[in-house]
């Protein structure tokens, strides 16, 4: 099933559990640059469960165990050599719900690479900025306020400004959980038209629960049910031609 001549992430027979349960069941799949790849599924099937463990958020879970493999570059991420912190800038996430920080639109961006050591002078630190929020498509929107708070921007607005936040610390691999489900159909399009953009630049895995999304903004589909992979392919082939009836199920709206 996992179809990538050179992943920038793998996973191999990966199982997550939540105390007795069983959230995720030997899940195997590569991530690379030049696709962006949706994980589908109905609600509960374990989709942002292993998103999770592509960073390591499920850390923070006191219940939670991780088996099986997971590399970036090649080197395991659970190794006990891994520094979880440098992990989390190398692989960004972007939230359902936009949480930038209670600080200006400037500090926000800055945040991470002051605390990563990417740069400290104040000129670095201007260049860094305006670099992540033109990434984001926001740069034109805030230039002449970025000392006003993130949280005084609209939704859209602070969901762009968290992937330029996690854009600012160079990651290799942005993680987006539902990243539109908050948002209304402009912005939800102002952030698809954005995915368009840093497809290429960084390695994109994005959770949603609108399969129109899914076929608009990603080349490779993921099909969670139960925890279990069920489908891993082309989204076009995913979306037209799906080999499992499971699939084809929720595709046509079935269940879910």
């Amino acid at each position: 099933m996992p179809q990538s001549s050179t992943p920038k992430m793998s996973a191999r027979n990966v199982n997550v559990f939540y105390g007795e349960k069983q959230a995720i069941q030997n899940v195997s799949i590569d991530v690379d640059t030049d696709n962006v790849t949706a994980f589908i599924g109905p609600s509960g099937c374990g989709k942002s469960t292993f998103l999770r463990t592509l960073n390591r958020m499920n850390d923070t879970v006191a219940s939670a165990r991780v088996e099986g493999e997971i590399t970036l570059d090649g080197e395991n991420i659970y190794s006990s050599g891994m520094d979880v912190v440098q992990l989390r800038a190398r692989v960004g996430m972007v939230f359902q719900k936009p949480n930038p920080f209670p600080k200006s639109i400037y500090d926000n961006i800055a945040y991470g690479p002051r605390i990563h050591g990417l740069a400290s002078a104040k000129a670095d630190l201007d260049v860094i900025v305006e670099s992540s929020l033109r990434r984001a498509g926001l740069w034109d929107e805030v230039k002449d306020r970025l000392k006003d708070s993130g949280t005084a921007l609209s939704g859209g607005q602070q969901q762009r400004l968290c992937i330029g936040r996690a854009i600012a610390v160079e990651p290799e691999v942005i993680l987006m959980d539902e990243p539109c489900s908050a948002l209304d159909p402009i912005a939800t399009a102002k952030i698809e038209e954005l995915i368009h953009e840093l497809r290429g630049r960084y390695a994109i895995v994005i959770v949603t629960h609108n399969m129109q999304q899914a076929a608009r903004v990603s080349q490779r589909t993921a099909f969670f049910h139960l925890g279990t992979l069920v489908e891993y392919g082309s989204t076009s082939e995913i979306f037209t031609n799906p080999r499992e009836d499971r699939t084809k199920d929720y595709i046509t709206g079935r269940y879910g």
